[in-house]
């Protein structure tokens, strides 16, 4: 399907009246922020980062050693960053899905997916074990081709996927149009192996977890610098400081306070829409009244599903670098990427012609080489680091927080011998180069979306070398 790049006057007016927060975030049962450290303080692990990957270690550490003092420090709140501003697609995938996954480590590939699905089941467990009311679904995904020549290539996944474990089912025109409705839809894969959550609220229920196990949290408090001494590392912030035996950097997107790992991570922004709840009508229309998720099968791809009570999130399709690494606030308000979001939507829906969105929001995204997290260990093994996610941490960084807990403890298991744990992805040039070489990736990934998918030399280059640039 081709999407439109410029959006009519009558979808723009579905816009005008959004409030630029996301919509999770946007909630009377957010829990109250912890008080900023202002002492001076010892613990024997120290967590920088209060979105998921932070959350998920701070738990697993006190849930293997209760005795063990864990101190967890966020430069804002828990949640605010891409742990409470994603879709809420919890996927089983720990590869950044079976394609990418089988190019990179096809030998312990089957083993991959299996760790992922045990990591979903781990998931689920916590939720259910901790009370955590965050809309937890296994809803699954459908992967759906909007273009011919993507129809043989979901097929031909699903036979290639099955003989590694994966129980993904092919769809065909008239199967995919009896669960969601769009005159765009060719075909699709169904992934069970997906779930769908309310994502704040799982972040804030592990938040509540770990005070109940008596992780000490302080937020608004930024580490500034890092200081090694011979058993311990220096945690330094504006009003007090921390020395820890182990420390786990859990900053995702944001500048590392290890300066070489800018070279690994690309900040990307992406924005999302969420509409009004719809009637029965309106549902009817499309008839979508399953609560799977669903995302089309382009290089720049929109993902979306249904909230509990009734809304659309629509989101993707842009993935946006600002030069120099940037991040800031007002990044996350790009009336063009949501005027072109709404635009794809009533391509996508045109029954819901209306139909209004009441909020809009953009956030940024730890895009690696190659997609998936990479871990590493430095002073003396005393730190830890997981990063990389590109946009699908919401499942895998409980696994990548166990990664870490068992480095950091010089523990050999069946998660660190991973060749996929071992390795890192291929650095991003920096500053002059990065800007021009990201944007003219993107050119050509947008220009394969509107050739039947032939892929320009760049992007060949890019394939052989292992190398890409996503969301």
């Amino acid at each position: 399907m081709f999407f439109s790049t410029t959006p009519r006057l009558e979808n723009l007016r579905a816009i005008a009246d959004v409030k630029l927060t996301p919509f999770w975030l946007d909630d009377p049962s957010k829990p109250a922020q912890a008080p900023p450290l202002t002492t001076q303080i010892q613990t024997d692990l120290a967590i920088i980062g209060g979105g998921y990957t932070g959350l998920w270690t701070a738990l697993q550490a006190k849930q293997a050693d209760p005795k063990r003092d864990v101190v967890l420090l966020e430069a804002g709140e828990v949640a605010i960053g891409a742990s409470g501003r994603n879709g809420g697609f919890c996927a089983a995938s720990l590869t950044h899905g079976f394609s990418n996954g089988k190019s990179r480590w096809e030998k312990e590939l089957a083993k991959l997916i299996q760790l992922g699905e045990q990591n979903l089941d781990g998931i689920e467990a916590t939720i259910k074990q901790f009370n955590i009311d965050c809309d937890f679904i296994r809803s699954g995904e459908l992967h759906i081709a909007t273009e011919k020549y993507q129809v043989d290539m979901l097929r031909d996944e699903v036979k290639e996927s099955s003989k590694y474990g994966m129980k993904a089912k092919f769809l065909t025109q008239d199967e995919v149009q009896a669960r969601v409705h769009s005159s765009s839809y060719l075909a699709a894969i169904y992934d069970p192996s997906v779930a769908m959550l309310n994502p704040a609220r799982l972040a804030w229920g592990l938040k509540k977890a770990c005070l109940q196990l008596g992780v000490r949290f302080f937020e608004g408090t930024q580490v500034t610098t890092l200081e090694e001494k011979r058993e311990s590392v220096i945690l330094k912030t504006p009003h007090g400081r921390v020395e820890s035996r182990k420390v786990a950097l859990a900053t995702n997107a944001f500048p590392p306070l290890l300066k070489y790992l800018r070279l690994f991570v690309v900040p990307v922004y992406d924005y999302v829409l969420m509409t009004e709840p719809l009637s029965r009508s309106q549902r009817d229309s499309i008839g979508w009244h399953g609560r799977e998720g669903l995302a089309d099968d382009g290089n720049q791809f929109h993902y979306y599903r249904t909230t509990e009570d009734g809304r659309i999130l629509f989101g993707g399709y842009d993935a946006v670098y600002y030069q120099n690494n940037q991040i800031a606030p007002h990044l996350e308000n790009r009336p063009a990427s949501f005027g072109l979001l709404a635009e794809h939507f009533f391509q996508t829906f045109p029954t819901l012609t209306g139909l209004r969105f009441t909020h809009a929001w953009g956030g940024v995204i730890d895009t690696c080489s190659r997609y998936t997290a990479f871990w590493g260990k430095t002073y003396g093994d005393k730190l830890a680091y997981a990063m990389g996610y590109t946009g699908l941490g919401v499942g895998a960084t409980r696994f990548g927080a166990q990664v870490m807990l068992d480095s950091l403890a010089g523990k050999k298991t069946e998660r660190t011998e991973l060749q996929m744990v071992k390795s890192k992805p291929f650095p991003f040039p920096p500053e002059p180069f990065r800007s021009p070489i990201i944007n003219f990736t993107r050119w050509s990934l947008d220009q394969a979306d509107r050739n039947q998918g032939r892929r320009n030399l760049w992007l060949k280059t890019l394939d052989v070398l292992g190398l890409g640039f996503d969301s």
